[in-house]
């Protein structure tokens, strides 16, 4: 895990323009920087790296990465990288490291963008080949490490975050007031449903995708990986459950390789328990847990976790959630970030991390992903319903058990009605909840239809795809990605692995949900490794936290901060935020989200005046 930072092009920046690009890195790598340069006929590149060094900790390994005529720039970890190395030694290469950084390096050099496809792990790179002056871009299959892109100078820029690439320049971007009005409006979920960041011009290179950069122009980006979407209708529940268990241990198995200890983000759900199980109860880790605690009973999930940390032996961490400094936090957040703050969620996250690092851990385990393939949102069952319509002997039974178990605690009215897409299979109007309100509140209206991908799927799974390529998962591995290199972590998510993923969308739609449980097939795959009282729990809680925990309204100085003048009020009427204050009807999820949006916009816009 690393930060990067290059050009190519025509006009490459100077020596204190890669230093300051280091400098403004240096939390993603604090284990040494490395640089280098080359001009090959009228185009140069320039490549800045930072280490942090989890496999291989020995300087033979640090970046740039040399090899037959080629450099590696490279963020990431391919977990495969042992089997990869034995199938490159099987045709006669020879390694000087024990890392996978070499074995990336050789396999480029081997099999070009043909060895994307082989590659089990995450990553950003930039691979330049010294013969013919070339650069080679990619990024993994589901966009776990960043790679942001600037067309300026005569060229490219490119880094793991928008500082590097505007310290590698020289110059901050403009910031892109729609994509801040889409935040405000529409919420987390809009933000990767287009092609823009919160600057205007820096783009991101795409998931599963690669793209090469030469003196004739720009190739790509082109995808080495398309996902396979192909219900087995044959496939039995038994069976599923098998190849999911298989496929879960294989992939914690992968992502504990390290040269350094890990620690797991552990929680009262199946997600983080699967994961912690796994890996103290079946490859025999030592492992550490760390959760935080929550004040909010809607939250809270104490009892859960202390119960699983009795039953699985793991030491353990509680972190309780801190209201103290919450402004200065955010702050400090938003400007590490280039970005506003995605969801609340993710300044509780923060503070865990804090935690993690101050236990003198490099890596963390998290259990992103799991609700993506195999279901686990409360609109799931909604649509799990309309897909059960189509089996009316499998429908009664479905619907007794949503009634039973989902009914009594589900919040949002849209998800109170059973048969919500069996009237409408188009209803989306709880993904985006109060943005016609939240409109209304700005000086000039702003509003964005709903829009989806069609994968040629099933309602359900075609969300779930939705959630896993750009509503929920891109949001999470984004905000997973900034706040564990705040403070100079590795994020591993061993639920984004290929074989596991192949297995779980092709699980018949009908094994999904039963008895009105989510995760089912999961469940029952981590029978006897998970606690049974993980396992049979229904309750789904949220990593969160409500904002009137965190920012005290009563006190004189959050008031101050909301209602001082603030080019958020350029976009925004200050009289309904002074409204909304005054009435304090911050209960509605979809108020608390707004105001948490706007603190974090009025963070962002307040910064980037005072930095202009």
């Amino acid at each position: 895990m690393c930060g990067i930072a290059g050009y190519f092009g025509t006009t490459p920046p100077d020596e204190s323009r890669l230093k300051a690009a280091s400098h403004a890195l240096r939390h993603r790598g604090p284990d040494g920087d490395g640089f280098y340069t080359h001009a090959k006929g009228e185009r140069s590149v320039a490549f800045m790296h930072r280490r942090l060094a989890i496999i291989d900790l020995e300087a033979r390994s640090d970046q740039p990465f040399r090899f037959d005529g080629s450099v590696l720039l490279y963020n990431g970890e391919i977990y495969n990288y042992i089997e990869l190395r034995r199938e490159l030694e099987a045709l006669g290469h020879t390694f000087r490291t024990e890392g996978d950084t070499e074995v990336l390096a050789q396999a480029l050099r081997r099999w070009g963008p043909d060895a994307l496809d082989k590659c089990e792990g995450m990553w950003a790179f930039a691979w330049y080949d010294e013969r013919d002056g070339s650069v080679l871009l990619s990024r993994d299959r589901f966009s776990e490490k960043p790679l942001y892109l600037w067309r300026r100078d005569g060229g490219i820029y490119f880094a793991s975050e928008v500082k590097g690439i505007a310290a590698l320049a020289g110059a901050w971007p403009e910031v892109n007031k729609n994509h801040l009005l889409r935040y405000l409006i529409n919420g987390y979920k809009a933000l990767y449903k287009v092609d823009e960041t919160f600057f205007r011009g820096i783009t991101e290179l795409p998931q599963a995708s690669w793209m090469r950069l030469s003196s004739t122009g720009e190739r790509g980006p082109q995808r080495y990986w398309t996902p396979r979407l192909a219900e087995n209708a044959s496939l039995s529940y038994g069976d599923a459950v098998a190849a999911t268990r298989e496929a879960v241990l294989d992939s914690v198995k992968l992502r504990l390789r390290a040269d350094v200890p890990l620690a797991f983000c552990m929680s009262g759900g199946i997600d983080s328990n699967v994961l912690i199980a796994t890996a103290k109860k079946v490859l025999g880790y030592d492992v550490h847990g760390f959760t935080i605690v929550n004040s909010d009973l809607r939250y809270e999930e104490q009892d859960m976790v202390r119960a699983s940390v009795t039953a699985l032996g793991v030491r353990h961490t509680e972190i309780p959630v801190s209201q103290d400094g919450f402004l200065d936090n955010m702050r400090a957040l938003v400007t590490n970030h280039d970005a506003p703050v995605y969801t609340i969620s993710y300044y509780v996250h923060w503070q865990l991390m804090q935690a993690v690092a101050a236990n003198g851990y490099k890596v963390s385990i998290s259990g992103t992903a799991a609700d993506e393939l195999f279901t686990g949102y409360y609109d799931h069952h909604n649509l799990y319903l309309y897909e059960m319509a189509k089996e009316p002997d499998l429908h009664a039974a479905a619907l007794a058990a949503w009634q039973e178990h989902q009914a009594p605690i589900v919040r949002n009215p849209y998800l109170q009605q059973p048969d919500l897409y069996l009237k409408n299979p188009a209803e989306r109007r709880h993904i985006y909840l109060g943005n016609e309100e939240f409109s209304s509140w700005l000086h000039k209206p702003w509003m964005e239809d709903f829009t989806e991908t069609e994968y040629g799927t099933g309602l359900l799974r075609k969300r779930m795809l939705n959630e896993l390529f750009a509503e929920a998962v891109p949001v999470i591995l984004h905000e997973d990605d900034l706040n564990a290199m705040y403070f100079s972590i590795e994020n591993r998510s061993p639920f984004l692995d290929r074989k596991l993923f192949d297995i779980a969308y092709s699980i018949p739609a009908r094994h999904l949900i039963q008895d009105g449980r989510a995760k089912s097939v999961l469940r029952e795959a981590m029978r006897g490794i998970v606690p049974d009282t993980i396992l049979d729990n229904r309750r789904k809680v949220g990593f969160n936290a409500p904002i009137l925990d965190l920012l005290n309204l009563n006190d004189p100085r959050s008031r101050e901060f909301l209602l001082d003048d603030s080019p958020v009020y350029d976009l925004v009427r200050k009289d309904r935020i002074e409204a909304l204050l005054k009435s304090g009807d911050l209960d509605s999820n979809s108020a608390s989200k707004f105001l948490f949006y706007f603190v974090n916009m009025k963070l962002f816009l307040d910064e980037k005046r005072t930095a202009s």
